[in-house]
Protein backbone atom coordinates (compact mmCIF):
# COMPACT_ATOMS: atom_id res chain seq x y z
CA UNK A 1 0.00 0.00 0.00
CA UNK A 2 1.33 3.46 -0.91
CA UNK A 3 1.90 6.16 1.68
CA UNK A 4 -0.92 8.22 0.20
CA UNK A 5 -3.39 5.31 0.34
CA UNK A 6 -2.41 4.50 3.93
CA UNK A 7 -2.73 8.17 4.88
CA UNK A 8 -6.16 8.52 3.32
CA UNK A 9 -7.25 5.29 5.00
CA UNK A 10 -6.32 6.54 8.46
CA UNK A 11 -8.08 9.88 7.86
CA UNK A 12 -11.17 8.00 6.71
CA UNK A 13 -11.05 5.69 9.73
CA UNK A 14 -10.68 8.67 12.07
CA UNK A 15 -13.73 10.39 10.57
CA UNK A 16 -15.70 7.12 10.78
CA UNK A 17 -14.84 6.72 14.48
CA UNK A 18 -15.91 10.28 15.23
CA UNK A 19 -19.15 9.79 13.30
CA UNK A 20 -19.87 6.59 15.22
CA UNK A 21 -19.73 8.29 18.63
CA UNK A 22 -21.17 11.66 17.58
CA UNK A 23 -24.83 10.95 18.33
CA UNK A 24 -24.47 8.80 21.50
CA UNK A 25 -21.80 10.92 23.20
CA UNK A 26 -23.31 14.26 22.15
CA UNK A 27 -26.72 13.13 23.37
CA UNK A 28 -25.29 11.77 26.60
CA UNK A 29 -23.59 15.08 27.41
CA UNK A 30 -26.83 16.96 26.71
CA UNK A 31 -28.62 14.72 29.24
CA UNK A 32 -25.83 15.24 31.78
CA UNK A 33 -26.32 19.02 31.78
CA UNK A 34 -30.13 19.04 31.64
CA UNK A 35 -30.80 16.37 34.28
CA UNK A 36 -32.24 17.40 37.66
CA UNK A 37 -30.87 14.33 39.43
CA UNK A 38 -27.58 14.21 41.32
CA UNK A 39 -25.52 11.06 41.82
CA UNK A 40 -24.26 9.86 45.19
CA UNK A 41 -20.69 11.01 44.55
CA UNK A 42 -21.97 14.36 43.34
CA UNK A 43 -24.15 14.88 46.41
CA UNK A 44 -21.16 14.11 48.62
CA UNK A 45 -19.06 16.62 46.71
CA UNK A 46 -21.72 19.35 47.04
CA UNK A 47 -22.01 18.69 50.77
CA UNK A 48 -18.24 18.91 51.16
CA UNK A 49 -18.13 22.19 49.23
CA UNK A 50 -21.24 23.61 50.89
CA UNK A 51 -23.00 23.95 47.53
CA UNK A 52 -26.74 24.05 46.92
CA UNK A 53 -27.02 22.10 43.67
CA UNK A 54 -30.49 23.50 42.98
CA UNK A 55 -29.41 27.14 43.12
CA UNK A 56 -28.69 28.73 39.74
CA UNK A 57 -26.14 31.53 39.46
CA UNK A 58 -26.06 34.79 37.56
CA UNK A 59 -23.25 35.18 35.04
CA UNK A 60 -21.35 37.35 37.54
CA UNK A 61 -21.51 34.73 40.31
CA UNK A 62 -20.78 31.93 37.82
CA UNK A 63 -17.68 33.82 36.63
CA UNK A 64 -16.57 34.63 40.17
CA UNK A 65 -16.82 30.95 41.16
CA UNK A 66 -14.82 29.89 38.12
CA UNK A 67 -12.07 32.43 38.70
CA UNK A 68 -11.81 31.61 42.41
CA UNK A 69 -11.61 27.89 41.70
CA UNK A 70 -8.88 28.41 39.07
CA UNK A 71 -6.92 30.75 41.38
CA UNK A 72 -6.88 28.13 44.14
CA UNK A 73 -5.71 25.52 41.63
CA UNK A 74 -2.93 27.84 40.48
CA UNK A 75 -1.66 28.36 44.03
CA UNK A 76 -1.83 24.68 45.00
CA UNK A 77 -0.01 23.51 41.88
CA UNK A 78 2.69 26.13 42.41
CA UNK A 79 3.21 25.02 46.02
CA UNK A 80 3.27 21.35 45.02
CA UNK A 81 6.20 22.01 42.67
CA UNK A 82 8.06 24.20 45.15
CA UNK A 83 7.77 21.55 47.88
CA UNK A 84 8.59 18.60 45.61
CA UNK A 85 11.87 17.71 47.34
CA UNK A 86 9.98 17.12 50.63
CA UNK A 87 7.20 15.01 49.12
CA UNK A 88 6.98 11.24 48.58
CA UNK A 89 7.43 9.75 45.09
CA UNK A 90 9.64 12.68 44.13
CA UNK A 91 12.32 10.29 42.77
CA UNK A 92 14.94 12.39 44.55
CA UNK A 93 14.28 15.40 42.30
CA UNK A 94 14.79 18.90 43.73
CA UNK A 95 12.13 21.57 44.08
CA UNK A 96 11.16 23.40 40.90
CA UNK A 97 12.55 26.93 40.42
CA UNK A 98 10.03 29.68 41.28
CA UNK A 99 9.83 31.12 37.75
CA UNK A 100 9.35 27.73 36.13
CA UNK A 101 6.87 26.70 38.83
CA UNK A 102 4.73 29.79 38.11
CA UNK A 103 4.91 29.19 34.37
CA UNK A 104 3.93 25.53 34.75
CA UNK A 105 1.11 26.27 37.19
CA UNK A 106 -0.30 28.95 34.89
CA UNK A 107 0.12 26.59 31.96
CA UNK A 108 -1.79 23.63 33.37
CA UNK A 109 -4.52 25.65 35.09
CA UNK A 110 -5.20 27.50 31.82
CA UNK A 111 -5.39 24.22 29.84
CA UNK A 112 -2.26 25.25 27.89
CA UNK A 113 0.29 22.70 29.15
CA UNK A 114 3.25 24.62 27.80
CA UNK A 115 6.38 22.86 29.08
CA UNK A 116 9.68 24.75 29.34
CA UNK A 117 11.33 21.72 30.93
CA UNK A 118 11.97 18.01 30.43
CA UNK A 119 9.19 16.38 32.49
CA UNK A 120 10.94 13.09 33.22
CA UNK A 121 13.91 14.82 34.88
CA UNK A 122 12.05 17.74 36.50
CA UNK A 123 8.77 16.42 37.93
CA UNK A 124 8.42 13.45 40.28
CA UNK A 125 5.56 10.98 40.12
CA UNK A 126 3.49 12.81 42.77
CA UNK A 127 3.65 16.15 40.98
CA UNK A 128 2.91 14.44 37.67
CA UNK A 129 -0.25 12.58 38.70
CA UNK A 130 -1.50 14.54 41.75
CA UNK A 131 -0.73 17.97 40.31
CA UNK A 132 -0.46 18.02 36.54
CA UNK A 133 -2.86 15.17 35.75
CA UNK A 134 -5.47 16.54 38.17
CA UNK A 135 -5.35 19.91 36.44
CA UNK A 136 -5.71 18.10 33.11
CA UNK A 137 -9.15 17.03 34.33
CA UNK A 138 -10.12 20.28 36.02
CA UNK A 139 -8.97 22.76 33.38
CA UNK A 140 -10.71 20.73 30.68
CA UNK A 141 -13.87 20.63 32.80
CA UNK A 142 -13.76 24.42 33.26
CA UNK A 143 -13.76 24.91 29.47
CA UNK A 144 -16.76 22.62 29.06
CA UNK A 145 -18.71 24.34 31.85
CA UNK A 146 -18.26 27.70 30.09
CA UNK A 147 -19.56 26.24 26.83
CA UNK A 148 -22.61 24.81 28.64
CA UNK A 149 -23.29 28.19 30.30
CA UNK A 150 -23.11 29.90 26.88
CA UNK A 151 -25.54 27.35 25.43
CA UNK A 152 -27.95 28.10 28.28
CA UNK A 153 -27.62 31.79 27.45
CA UNK A 154 -29.08 31.07 24.02
CA UNK A 155 -31.59 28.48 25.24
CA UNK A 156 -33.06 30.50 28.13
CA UNK A 157 -35.00 33.75 28.07
CA UNK A 158 -36.04 36.49 30.49
CA UNK A 159 -33.66 35.26 33.20
CA UNK A 160 -30.32 36.27 34.62
CA UNK A 161 -29.33 32.67 35.52
CA UNK A 162 -26.86 30.50 33.62
CA UNK A 163 -26.71 27.44 35.86
CA UNK A 164 -24.45 26.43 38.74
CA UNK A 165 -20.70 26.34 38.10
CA UNK A 166 -20.00 23.80 40.85
CA UNK A 167 -22.67 21.44 39.56
CA UNK A 168 -21.48 21.74 35.95
CA UNK A 169 -17.86 21.20 36.99
CA UNK A 170 -18.61 18.16 39.15
CA UNK A 171 -20.81 16.52 36.53
CA UNK A 172 -18.23 17.12 33.82
CA UNK A 173 -15.50 15.40 35.80
CA UNK A 174 -17.59 12.57 37.27
CA UNK A 175 -19.94 11.77 34.40
CA UNK A 176 -17.96 12.71 31.28
CA UNK A 177 -14.18 12.87 31.70
CA UNK A 178 -13.52 10.15 34.29
CA UNK A 179 -15.51 7.31 32.63
CA UNK A 180 -13.95 7.95 29.21
CA UNK A 181 -10.50 8.34 30.77
CA UNK A 182 -10.74 4.99 32.58
CA UNK A 183 -11.72 3.17 29.39
CA UNK A 184 -9.14 5.07 27.39
CA UNK A 185 -6.38 4.21 29.86
CA UNK A 186 -7.16 0.50 29.55
CA UNK A 187 -7.11 0.82 25.76
CA UNK A 188 -3.75 2.61 25.78
CA UNK A 189 -2.20 0.05 28.14
CA UNK A 190 -3.40 -2.69 25.79
CA UNK A 191 -1.69 -0.84 22.92
CA UNK A 192 1.61 -0.74 24.79
CA UNK A 193 1.63 2.56 26.68
CA UNK A 194 3.51 2.37 30.02
CA UNK A 195 1.60 2.45 33.33
CA UNK A 196 3.59 1.87 36.52
CA UNK A 197 5.36 3.60 39.41
CA UNK A 198 8.83 2.52 38.42
CA UNK A 199 11.74 4.89 38.86
CA UNK A 200 13.11 3.60 35.57
CA UNK A 201 15.44 1.03 34.06
CA UNK A 202 19.03 1.04 32.85
CA UNK A 203 19.33 -0.32 29.33
CA UNK A 204 21.97 -0.51 26.64
CA UNK A 205 21.14 1.33 23.43
CA UNK A 206 21.70 -0.02 19.93
CA UNK A 207 25.02 1.85 19.77
CA UNK A 208 26.22 0.31 23.02
CA UNK A 209 25.65 3.26 25.36
CA UNK A 210 23.97 3.02 28.77
CA UNK A 211 20.62 4.81 28.94
CA UNK A 212 18.14 5.44 31.76
CA UNK A 213 14.48 4.97 30.78
CA UNK A 214 12.12 6.32 33.49
CA UNK A 215 8.74 4.70 33.95
CA UNK A 216 5.63 6.13 35.56
CA UNK A 217 1.82 6.41 35.39
CA UNK A 218 1.98 7.36 31.71
CA UNK A 219 -1.20 5.86 30.21
CA UNK A 220 -3.52 7.46 32.79
CA UNK A 221 -1.98 10.87 32.12
CA UNK A 222 -1.79 10.32 28.37
CA UNK A 223 -5.51 9.70 28.00
CA UNK A 224 -6.61 12.87 29.78
CA UNK A 225 -3.80 14.77 28.06
CA UNK A 226 -5.56 14.11 24.75
CA UNK A 227 -9.18 13.82 25.90
CA UNK A 228 -9.05 17.14 27.76
CA UNK A 229 -7.13 18.86 24.93
CA UNK A 230 -4.32 19.53 27.40
CA UNK A 231 -1.19 18.32 25.62
CA UNK A 232 1.43 18.17 28.40
CA UNK A 233 3.35 14.93 28.00
CA UNK A 234 4.93 12.70 30.63
CA UNK A 235 8.11 12.74 28.55
CA UNK A 236 9.89 15.59 26.80
CA UNK A 237 9.32 13.94 23.41
CA UNK A 238 5.57 14.01 24.14
CA UNK A 239 3.55 11.76 21.82
CA UNK A 240 6.69 11.10 19.79
CA UNK A 241 7.99 8.97 22.70
CA UNK A 242 7.34 5.22 22.28
CA UNK A 243 6.25 4.92 25.92
CA UNK A 244 3.48 7.47 25.27
CA UNK A 245 2.66 6.55 21.68
CA UNK A 246 4.11 3.19 20.70
CA UNK A 247 2.55 2.47 17.30
CA UNK A 248 0.23 3.60 14.52
CA UNK A 249 -2.90 2.30 16.29
CA UNK A 250 -2.17 4.26 19.47
CA UNK A 251 -1.39 7.32 17.33
CA UNK A 252 -4.79 7.16 15.63
CA UNK A 253 -6.53 6.56 18.97
CA UNK A 254 -4.84 9.60 20.52
CA UNK A 255 -5.93 11.82 17.63
CA UNK A 256 -9.45 10.48 18.09
CA UNK A 257 -9.34 11.33 21.80
CA UNK A 258 -8.28 14.94 21.28
CA UNK A 259 -11.07 15.53 18.72
CA UNK A 260 -13.96 13.57 20.21
CA UNK A 261 -15.35 15.95 22.87
CA UNK A 262 -15.02 19.19 20.82
CA UNK A 263 -16.76 17.47 17.90
CA UNK A 264 -19.55 15.89 19.96
CA UNK A 265 -20.27 19.12 21.85
CA UNK A 266 -21.83 20.48 18.66
CA UNK A 267 -24.46 17.75 19.00
CA UNK A 268 -24.95 18.70 22.66
CA UNK A 269 -25.40 22.32 21.56
CA UNK A 270 -28.06 21.41 19.00
CA UNK A 271 -30.02 19.30 21.47
CA UNK A 272 -29.90 21.84 24.30
CA UNK A 273 -31.21 24.70 22.11
CA UNK A 274 -33.76 22.27 20.59
CA UNK A 275 -32.52 22.72 17.03
CA UNK A 276 -30.11 20.00 15.92
CA UNK A 277 -29.61 21.71 12.57
CA UNK A 278 -27.69 24.52 14.28
CA UNK A 279 -25.28 21.98 15.73
CA UNK A 280 -24.74 20.41 12.33
CA UNK A 281 -24.01 23.85 10.84
CA UNK A 282 -21.35 24.60 13.47
CA UNK A 283 -19.89 21.13 12.95
CA UNK A 284 -19.83 21.77 9.20
CA UNK A 285 -17.73 24.91 9.68
CA UNK A 286 -15.35 23.18 12.08
CA UNK A 287 -15.01 20.13 9.87
CA UNK A 288 -14.38 22.12 6.71
CA UNK A 289 -11.63 24.19 8.33
CA UNK A 290 -10.02 21.12 9.91
CA UNK A 291 -10.04 19.26 6.58
CA UNK A 292 -8.54 22.25 4.75
CA UNK A 293 -5.68 22.64 7.22
CA UNK A 294 -5.07 18.89 7.33
CA UNK A 295 -4.80 18.79 3.53
CA UNK A 296 -2.51 21.84 3.50
CA UNK A 297 -0.15 20.49 6.17
CA UNK A 298 0.00 17.09 4.46
CA UNK A 299 0.66 18.67 1.05
CA UNK A 300 3.49 20.88 2.27
CA UNK A 301 5.15 18.08 4.22
CA UNK A 302 4.94 15.58 1.38
CA UNK A 303 6.06 18.09 -1.22
CA UNK A 304 9.03 19.19 0.88
CA UNK A 305 11.10 22.31 0.37
CA UNK A 306 14.73 22.49 -0.63
CA UNK A 307 17.08 20.29 -2.63
CA UNK A 308 17.91 17.83 0.16
CA UNK A 309 14.25 17.26 1.07
CA UNK A 310 13.19 16.72 -2.53
CA UNK A 311 16.12 14.37 -3.15
CA UNK A 312 15.08 12.32 -0.11
CA UNK A 313 11.50 12.21 -1.39
CA UNK A 314 9.95 13.58 1.78
CA UNK A 315 10.46 15.98 4.70
CA UNK A 316 11.29 13.43 7.40
CA UNK A 317 13.44 15.61 9.65
CA UNK A 318 11.93 15.72 13.13
CA UNK A 319 9.40 12.98 12.36
CA UNK A 320 9.09 9.46 13.71
CA UNK A 321 9.59 6.73 11.12
CA UNK A 322 6.73 4.92 12.91
CA UNK A 323 4.33 7.59 11.65
CA UNK A 324 5.78 9.33 8.58
CA UNK A 325 4.47 12.51 6.95
CA UNK A 326 0.77 11.67 6.73
CA UNK A 327 0.27 10.68 10.37
CA UNK A 328 2.54 13.52 11.54
CA UNK A 329 0.64 16.12 9.52
CA UNK A 330 -2.72 14.70 10.67
CA UNK A 331 -1.61 14.90 14.29
CA UNK A 332 -0.22 18.44 13.79
CA UNK A 333 -3.40 19.81 12.19
CA UNK A 334 -5.59 18.17 14.85
CA UNK A 335 -3.51 19.32 17.81
CA UNK A 336 -3.29 22.94 16.56
CA UNK A 337 -6.95 22.98 15.52
CA UNK A 338 -7.80 22.08 19.10
CA UNK A 339 -6.08 23.54 22.16
CA UNK A 340 -4.21 20.29 22.77
CA UNK A 341 -0.62 21.08 21.86
CA UNK A 342 0.52 17.46 22.03
CA UNK A 343 2.93 16.54 19.24
CA UNK A 344 4.17 13.32 17.67
CA UNK A 345 6.77 15.19 15.58
CA UNK A 346 8.88 18.34 15.87
CA UNK A 347 6.85 21.24 14.45
CA UNK A 348 10.05 23.28 14.32
CA UNK A 349 11.38 20.82 11.71
CA UNK A 350 8.32 21.07 9.47
CA UNK A 351 8.77 22.76 6.13
CA UNK A 352 8.37 26.57 6.38
CA UNK A 353 4.85 26.54 4.95
CA UNK A 354 3.94 23.33 6.81
CA UNK A 355 4.95 24.89 10.11
CA UNK A 356 3.24 28.12 9.05
CA UNK A 357 0.04 26.15 8.48
CA UNK A 358 0.15 24.86 12.06
CA UNK A 359 0.82 28.39 13.31
CA UNK A 360 -2.04 29.92 11.31
CA UNK A 361 -4.37 27.14 12.45
CA UNK A 362 -3.81 28.20 16.06
CA UNK A 363 -4.38 31.83 15.11
CA UNK A 364 -7.95 31.05 14.08
CA UNK A 365 -8.64 30.93 17.82
CA UNK A 366 -8.57 27.12 17.80
CA UNK A 367 -12.17 26.69 16.69
CA UNK A 368 -11.69 23.85 14.23
CA UNK A 369 -12.93 22.08 16.28
CA UNK A 370 -11.20 23.82 19.19
CA UNK A 371 -10.57 22.71 22.75
CA UNK A 372 -13.00 21.07 25.16
CA UNK A 373 -15.68 23.75 25.33
CA UNK A 374 -13.45 26.58 24.15
CA UNK A 375 -13.87 25.61 20.51
CA UNK A 376 -17.65 25.67 20.71
CA UNK A 377 -18.04 28.97 22.53
CA UNK A 378 -15.34 30.55 20.36
CA UNK A 379 -17.18 29.50 17.21
CA UNK A 380 -20.49 30.76 18.61
CA UNK A 381 -18.94 34.19 19.18
CA UNK A 382 -17.78 34.19 15.55
CA UNK A 383 -21.26 33.07 14.48
CA UNK A 384 -22.71 36.13 16.21
CA UNK A 385 -20.21 38.27 14.30
CA UNK A 386 -21.17 36.58 11.01
CA UNK A 387 -24.85 37.27 11.62
CA UNK A 388 -24.03 40.89 12.40
CA UNK A 389 -22.09 41.22 9.14
CA UNK A 390 -24.99 39.67 7.23
CA UNK A 391 -27.40 42.08 8.92
CA UNK A 392 -25.30 45.03 7.81
CA UNK A 393 -25.40 43.80 4.21
CA UNK A 394 -29.19 43.53 4.05
CA UNK A 395 -30.01 46.43 6.38
CA UNK A 396 -31.88 44.70 9.19
CA UNK A 397 -31.35 44.08 12.89
CA UNK A 398 -29.25 40.90 13.20
CA UNK A 399 -30.57 37.93 15.16
CA UNK A 400 -29.00 34.62 16.10
CA UNK A 401 -30.97 31.73 17.58
CA UNK A 402 -33.94 34.06 18.18
CA UNK A 403 -31.83 36.55 20.13
CA UNK A 404 -31.23 40.13 18.95
CA UNK A 405 -27.66 41.26 18.54
CA UNK A 406 -27.58 44.78 19.92
CA UNK A 407 -24.76 47.24 20.54
CA UNK A 408 -24.00 45.65 23.92
CA UNK A 409 -23.51 42.20 22.42
CA UNK A 410 -21.32 43.52 19.60
CA UNK A 411 -19.09 45.38 22.06
CA UNK A 412 -18.54 42.12 23.93
CA UNK A 413 -17.92 40.23 20.68
CA UNK A 414 -15.37 42.85 19.60
CA UNK A 415 -13.56 42.64 22.94
CA UNK A 416 -13.50 38.84 22.69
CA UNK A 417 -12.03 38.87 19.18
CA UNK A 418 -9.37 41.46 20.09
CA UNK A 419 -8.31 40.01 23.46
CA UNK A 420 -6.14 37.14 22.25
CA UNK A 421 -4.41 38.93 19.33
CA UNK A 422 -3.48 41.79 21.67
CA UNK A 423 -1.67 39.57 24.18
CA UNK A 424 -0.06 37.49 21.41
CA UNK A 425 1.26 40.38 19.32
CA UNK A 426 2.26 42.58 22.24
CA UNK A 427 4.11 39.66 23.84
CA UNK A 428 5.93 38.77 20.61
CA UNK A 429 6.86 42.44 20.08
CA UNK A 430 8.35 42.71 23.56
CA UNK A 431 10.31 39.50 23.06
CA UNK A 432 11.81 40.77 19.80
CA UNK A 433 12.63 44.12 21.38
CA UNK A 434 14.50 42.84 24.44
CA UNK A 435 18.08 41.65 24.12
CA UNK A 436 17.71 39.00 26.84
CA UNK A 437 14.74 37.47 25.03
CA UNK A 438 16.41 37.60 21.60
CA UNK A 439 19.42 35.78 23.05
CA UNK A 440 17.20 32.69 23.51
CA UNK A 441 16.55 32.43 19.76
CA UNK A 442 18.79 29.88 18.08
CA UNK A 443 17.95 30.94 14.50
CA UNK A 444 18.84 34.62 14.72
CA UNK A 445 19.89 35.01 11.08
CA UNK A 446 16.63 33.96 9.40
CA UNK A 447 12.87 34.64 9.50
CA UNK A 448 12.52 31.30 11.26
CA UNK A 449 13.78 32.88 14.49
CA UNK A 450 10.85 35.31 14.46
CA UNK A 451 8.53 32.43 13.63
CA UNK A 452 9.71 30.63 16.76
CA UNK A 453 8.89 33.63 18.95
CA UNK A 454 5.55 34.24 17.23
CA UNK A 455 4.67 30.56 17.57
CA UNK A 456 5.49 30.61 21.30
CA UNK A 457 3.19 33.53 22.07
CA UNK A 458 0.46 32.30 19.71
CA UNK A 459 0.57 28.92 21.44
CA UNK A 460 0.44 30.54 24.89
CA UNK A 461 -2.29 33.07 24.04
CA UNK A 462 -4.50 30.43 22.43
CA UNK A 463 -3.80 27.95 25.26
CA UNK A 464 -2.32 25.38 22.91
CA UNK A 465 1.06 24.54 24.42
CA UNK A 466 2.98 23.21 21.41
CA UNK A 467 6.20 24.95 20.42
CA UNK A 468 8.89 25.42 17.83
CA UNK A 469 11.86 23.84 19.56
CA UNK A 470 14.48 26.34 18.41
CA UNK A 471 13.95 28.70 21.32
CA UNK A 472 15.18 28.40 24.91
CA UNK A 473 12.10 29.43 26.90
CA UNK A 474 13.24 28.51 30.42
CA UNK A 475 14.52 32.00 31.29
CA UNK A 476 12.91 34.57 33.62
CA UNK A 477 11.44 36.67 30.79
CA UNK A 478 9.70 33.82 28.98
CA UNK A 479 8.58 32.06 32.16
CA UNK A 480 6.87 35.26 33.33
CA UNK A 481 5.69 36.66 30.01
CA UNK A 482 4.30 33.39 28.66
CA UNK A 483 2.71 32.58 32.02
CA UNK A 484 0.86 35.91 32.02
CA UNK A 485 -0.14 35.51 28.37
CA UNK A 486 -1.58 32.07 29.14
CA UNK A 487 -3.67 33.41 32.02
CA UNK A 488 -4.92 36.47 30.11
CA UNK A 489 -5.54 34.40 26.98
CA UNK A 490 -7.62 31.94 28.97
CA UNK A 491 -9.61 33.95 31.47
CA UNK A 492 -10.23 37.32 29.80
CA UNK A 493 -12.18 35.65 26.92
CA UNK A 494 -14.03 33.49 29.45
CA UNK A 495 -15.23 36.55 31.41
CA UNK A 496 -16.33 38.25 28.17
CA UNK A 497 -18.16 35.24 26.77
CA UNK A 498 -20.00 34.62 30.05
CA UNK A 499 -21.09 38.26 30.06
CA UNK A 500 -22.34 37.72 26.51
CA UNK A 501 -24.26 34.62 27.60
CA UNK A 502 -25.83 36.55 30.48
CA UNK A 503 -26.91 39.30 28.09
CA UNK A 504 -28.58 36.81 25.73
CA UNK A 505 -30.30 34.95 28.58
CA UNK A 506 -32.11 38.12 29.66
CA UNK A 507 -33.67 38.69 26.25
CA UNK A 508 -37.14 37.84 25.04
CA UNK A 509 -36.93 35.47 22.04
CA UNK A 510 -37.61 37.11 18.67
CA UNK A 511 -40.13 35.27 16.45
CA UNK A 512 -38.71 33.81 13.26
CA UNK A 513 -40.08 35.44 10.10
CA UNK A 514 -39.31 35.61 6.39
CA UNK A 515 -36.57 38.17 7.01
CA UNK A 516 -34.66 36.00 9.51
CA UNK A 517 -31.29 34.75 8.30
CA UNK A 518 -31.33 30.91 8.29
CA UNK A 519 -28.22 30.00 10.28
CA UNK A 520 -28.48 26.27 9.65
CA UNK A 521 -28.06 26.30 5.87
CA UNK A 522 -24.92 25.98 3.68
CA UNK A 523 -24.96 29.69 2.83
CA UNK A 524 -24.40 30.61 6.48
CA UNK A 525 -21.74 27.91 6.81
CA UNK A 526 -19.82 29.52 3.94
CA UNK A 527 -20.31 32.99 5.43
CA UNK A 528 -19.04 31.86 8.84
CA UNK A 529 -15.97 30.21 7.28
CA UNK A 530 -15.23 33.45 5.47
CA UNK A 531 -15.57 35.49 8.66
CA UNK A 532 -13.23 33.16 10.55
CA UNK A 533 -10.54 33.35 7.88
CA UNK A 534 -10.85 37.04 7.04
CA UNK A 535 -10.91 38.28 10.64
CA UNK A 536 -7.91 36.09 11.46
CA UNK A 537 -6.06 36.99 8.28
CA UNK A 538 -6.47 40.72 8.74
CA UNK A 539 -5.24 40.44 12.34
CA UNK A 540 -2.18 38.24 11.91
CA UNK A 541 -1.20 38.52 8.25
CA UNK A 542 1.50 41.21 8.76
CA UNK A 543 3.18 39.05 11.40
CA UNK A 544 2.92 35.94 9.24
CA UNK A 545 4.62 37.72 6.33
CA UNK A 546 7.66 38.39 8.53
CA UNK A 547 7.94 34.76 9.59
CA UNK A 548 6.74 31.60 7.82
CA UNK A 549 5.67 33.30 4.57
CA UNK A 550 9.02 35.07 4.17
CA UNK A 551 10.84 31.83 4.93
CA UNK A 552 8.66 29.70 2.68
CA UNK A 553 8.69 32.03 -0.31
Amino acid sequence: MSDAAAGLLQVGLLVALLAAVYRPLGGYMARVYTSDKDGRIERGTYKLLGVDSKADQTWVVYTRSLLAFSAVGLILLYLLQRLQSHLPLSLGLPKVDSGLAFNTAASFVSNTNWQSYSPEVTMGHLVQFAGLAVQNFLSAAVGITVAIAVIRGFARSKTDRLGNFWVDLTRTVVRVLLPIAVLGTLALVAMGVVQNFSGGHEVTSVVGQAQHLPGGPVASQEVIKELGTNGGGFYNANSGHPFENPNGLSNLFEIFLLLVIPVCLTRTFGLMIKDKRQGYAILGVMGTLWAAFTFSATFFENQGAGTATQAAGAAMEGKETRFGEWASALFASSTTGTSTGAVNSAHDSFTPLGGGTALFHMMLGEVSPGGTGTGLYGMLVLAVLAVFVAGLMVGRTPEYLKKKITAREMKLVSLYILATPIVVLVGASLAMGLATARASIFNTDSPHGFSEVLYAFTSAGNNNGSAFGGISADIPFYNTALGLVMLFGRFVPIVIVLALAGSFAKQQPVPVNEGTLPTHKPLFVVLLIGVVLIVTGLTYFPALTLGPLAEGL
